[in-house]
């Protein structure tokens, strides 16, 4: 009795932990995030893709065209366990709005069809978790149709993910705990010596993405749900997080109400309602800002419940900021790398008669900031706008949003493929200014730079004849232009104002004034 006491109390007082669904498109992911709710009591009943009624498709396209389309959360509870459960979209068109979730992630479930095997798309989500050193736990769907073959697929895995990848439900025993020790030397050695590999080792291997739990089953038919949660209570380790506040955010969204709403995981210290968040580059104190919180959210599906204080390891959404953007850290926290994944696809948006383009952008823009793989780029000679996105099922979506948000019908125009370019030799120009009843002439020479180097700038104009601020002032000017074609890369946020970025560095030199 008193065992049981201790376990339910160290039970309450565990940590929780973020795990997030991932699979290439039909894999079965949604249907595995229905039966995790359901079988941890969550939710009363499975909802079905094809019936339009899962509890994490919300929005009214996610349920006609059957695909997710926006992340999802929603709250569970496995023997004690507390997960925030984040479901991810596996149509490649919408790949930013999985990789941006990627930056909360503990633990992420990678679901791949029995039948199917391992995809193209599956290759391009396992480097992803890899580059975010994000542990991974591996889910076989749809065993249950003809054909599959459990040992033909684990063999797969091992070949064409990672041969780290291991069937758990062999756990315990020699030939898993011989597999188990050859991913680790050290552990290894320990292993010939004593003949075996503690439990903390196991876990200590997962977290450090040297062994990939696999585990098989139909979701459908909730076999081997049970056994996946049971291995992520058991092996998953829960973060420790510092005392001092800070956060990632990883989503701008608006509610119905047109409410700015920034997505975050707390991953440090806590934050309350009222309370004020800090951001802007601290070494130049004109860019700073500070805002407060005026509402923090848990969401579960489309309801949320509102709280007065979101503790580390929260995902919540937070009201009241207008400045966030996603990859961002707040309070101590740091930026996210650069996202991997870009637009490959240019489209001009065709308004309707009378739309005046200009008085678009602007709300445009906000569609921008909700999805970091939506560029929108305004010409200014034509008065167009035109958009770089991934391609048909995302039009589709965003029509979908410009006619419910803003009520306009827009069209798009042929797409194009973005490409980089950059120049191939050196080139000189001259340009000769005469603004306010003053001259200049500016010689520029452009010369290719190391590949990867970007854009970069500098003088060989001597301070005899120019002085530096005025060298600088030219300097300044060249670095604020968009360069098409080039891609000038901004800093900002980690986007590129031009049309991508070069592949080849570009080095400006004002030689001569």
């Amino acid at each position: 009795m008193l065992r049981d006491i201790r376990q339910q109390e160290e039970r309450q007082d565990m940590k929780s932990i973020v795990l997030g669904i991932l699979a290439h498109v039909d894999a079965g992911k949604t249907t595995l995030s229905e039966a995790l709710l359901y079988l941890a009591g969550s939710i009363r009943k499975m909802g079905r893709v094809d019936n339009r009624d899962a509890f994490l498709d919300t929005y009214a396209l996610e349920r006609a065209r059957g695909i997710t389309i926006f992340s999802k959360q929603a709250a569970l509870t496995w023997e004690g366990m507390p997960m925030t459960l984040l479901d991810t979209p596996g149509h490649v068109d919408f790949s930013a709005e999985m990789e941006r979730t990627l930056q909360v992630l503990d633990y992420a479930v990678l679901v791949i069809s029995g039948a199917d095997g391992v995809q193209s798309h599956t290759i391009t989500l396992w480097r992803l978790l890899a580059k975010y050193r994000i542990p991974v736990f591996l889910f076989v769907n749809k065993m249950d149709q003809p054909g599959t073959d459990r040992e033909q697929r684990m063999r797969e895995l091992q070949k064409r993910l990672d041969d780290g990848c291991a069937d758990f439900a062999g756990a315990g025993t020699e030939e898993f705990t011989e597999h188990a020790a050859m991913c680790d030397e050290k552990l290894l050695e320990r292993y010939l010596e004593t003949g075996d590999v503690d439990d903390d080792e196991i876990r200590r291997l997962i977290k450090e993405r040297r062994l990939f739990p696999c585990f098989f089953g139909s979701a459908l038919k909730l076999t081997g749900v049970e056994e996946l949660l049971g291995g992520i209570r058991k092996w998953a380790l829960a973060p420790e997080y510092p005392q001092e506040f800070e956060a990632k955010v990883y989503k701008i969204s608006r509610d119905d109400q047109g409410n700015r709403l920034t997505y975050l995981k707390i991953t440090g210290g806590s934050l309350k309602v009222k309370g004020i968040i800090s951001g802007g580059n601290t070494e130049k104190p004109s860019e700073t800002w500070q805002e407060k919180v005026n509402q923090i959210r848990v969401y579960s599906g489309d309801r949320y419940e509102t709280v007065a204080e979101a503790e580390a390891g929260t995902i919540c959404a937070v009201s009241g900021l207008t400045r966030t953007y996603p990859g961002q850290g707040l309070g101590a926290g740091q930026d996210s790398m650069v996202p991997v994944l870009e637009p490959v696809l240019n489209y001009q948006v065709k308004l309707p008669e009378g739309c005046d383009g200009a008085v678009m952008l602007p709300k445009f823009r906000q569609l921008e900031e909700e999805d970091p793989l939506l560029r929108v780029v305004w010409n200014e000679e034509l008065k167009e706008i035109s958009m770089q996105l991934m391609g048909e099922v995302q039009i589709e979506v965003l029509k979908s949003l410009i006619e419910e948000r803003f009520g306009i019908q827009v069209e798009f125009g042929t797409g194009n493929i973005v490409y980089k370019e950059t120049i191939a030799g050196a080139v000189e120009g001259v340009g000769h200014f005469e603004p306010l009843r003053h001259y200049a002439e500016v010689h520029l020479l452009m010369e290719p730079g190391e590949r990867g180097s970007g854009l970069q700038f500098e003088t060989r104009c001597s301070e005899d004849d120019l002085d530096r601020n005025w060298q600088r002032l030219v300097l300044t000017h060249l670095e604020e232009k968009v360069h098409r074609g080039c891609g000038l890369h901004t800093g900002n946020r980690g986007r590129y104002c031009g049309d991508q970025q070069a592949p080849q560095g570009v080095l400006y030199h004002v030689y001569c004034l």
